[in-house]
């Protein structure tokens, strides 16, 4: 396994890593509509930011700012910081992403709740929900389901996100903490934002691991030539850091913890898929690992879970009320704990 030459570290104490707010979430907005500019010689050593803010109709300097964080800017094909300084001849493309819906329609979808109090809840969300409606997605989300079941929820992040702290992918299964209140929200999303919120993933990844444990330190950013990924990169990109501890080894597989120090998207599946272990299952970066497996039975088994092996299996974080630190554990949902059974026989 291709990695830092720095080993030392593991899965660390419940109380020593994080992701960032509102990470782990697709970035793919359908319908997104791309913008175009070349700036001329009388603009240079403009800010980017302030740049874009002055041509953008109807969009503040602190939304663009937001939109370069997030790879949705490209310099010359490259992300950058808002502050950076603008050449003569350089072309800027934007992609904004499509407006979110205005109402939330509440949907009685049952939830797995495992933790719930006056100022929070913790829910394991099934893999195929996605977190809560985006361009071409207004139904079926947790936030649906949520607005459904909770009266008073934390309108922090807007209306259409109630209670939304953080995000996973639509198709990992795991562990999420909702705000019913604003302090909660605040002080939840700080714990995010310090990186002081302990967040550990299961993930079945391909090939054999070298050694049982390891980092991967490796900034990531949207990818240039396909704008619905995220790619390792060493321009432009925004700092990450996984760590991984082998659980169990199979003849043609590994099964890691993973615990991220920050939570960019798709952090897990891009850092494994760049060390050459990816995520069984994943189609978007798992290069065909799984078409390729030798076994043709292996590969309908793989096919029929309809999702990768990736599963937020641990949370911890204090308590916004008590200052108590809260720890949780989802197991491993049936069809991959059967997965792994299969791989036995």
């Amino acid at each position: 396994m291709s990695m830092s030459d720095k080993d030392d570290l593991g899965i660390e104490a419940p109380d020593g890593g994080a992701s960032d707010e509102l990470g782990d979430e697709p970035v793919a907005e359908p319908g997104a509509e791309p913008l175009t500019f070349l700036v001329s010689g009388e603009e240079t050593g403009e800010r980017l930011d302030a740049f874009l803010a002055a041509r953008i109709e109807g969009t503040s300097r602190t939304t663009i700012k937001r939109y370069v964080e997030d790879g949705d800017v490209l310099v010359g094909g490259v992300a950058a910081k808002p502050s950076y300084k603008l050449r003569a001849g350089e072309q800027i493309e934007v992609e904004i992403p499509a407006p979110p819906p205005v109402d939330l329609t509440p949907e009685n979808i049952p939830l797995d709740i495992i933790h719930e109090d006056e100022e929070l809840v913790v829910v394991n969300k099934p893999a195929g929900m996605v977190t809560h409606p985006a361009a071409g997605v207004r139904a079926g989300t947790l936030a649906n389901a949520l607005a459904f079941h909770f009266q008073h929820l934390s309108r922090h992040a807007g209306a259409f996100r109630p209670g939304i702290v953080h995000r996973l992918d639509r198709d990992t299964s795991g562990l999420i903490v909702v705000a019913k209140n604003a302090q909660a929200h605040e002080f939840l999303s700080e714990q995010f934002r310090a990186r002081t919120i302990f967040k550990s993933y299961v993930a079945l990844a391909h090939g054999s691991a070298e050694r049982d444990s390891g980092r991967i330190e490796q900034a990531i950013g949207r990818d240039p030539r396909h704008r619905t990924r995220m790619a390792v990169r060493r321009e432009g990109g925004r700092e990450a850091l996984s760590l991984w501890r082998v659980r169990r080894r199979f003849e043609r597989f590994t099964l890691l913890d993973v615990e991220i120090k920050t939570g960019r998207t798709h952090q897990i599946r891009v850092h494994l898929a760049h060390i050459k272990h990816p995520v069984v299952g994943d189609a978007t970066y798992g290069g065909g690992r799984d078409r390729n497996l030798p076994d043709n039975t292996l590969r309908d088994r793989i096919a029929a879970l309809g999702r990768h092996f990736l599963h937020a299996e641990r949370l911890s974080f204090k308590h916004p009320l008590s200052g108590e630190t809260l720890s949780f554990n989802a197991p491993l949902p049936v069809e991959l704990q059967e997965f792994l059974d299969s791989l036995e026989i």
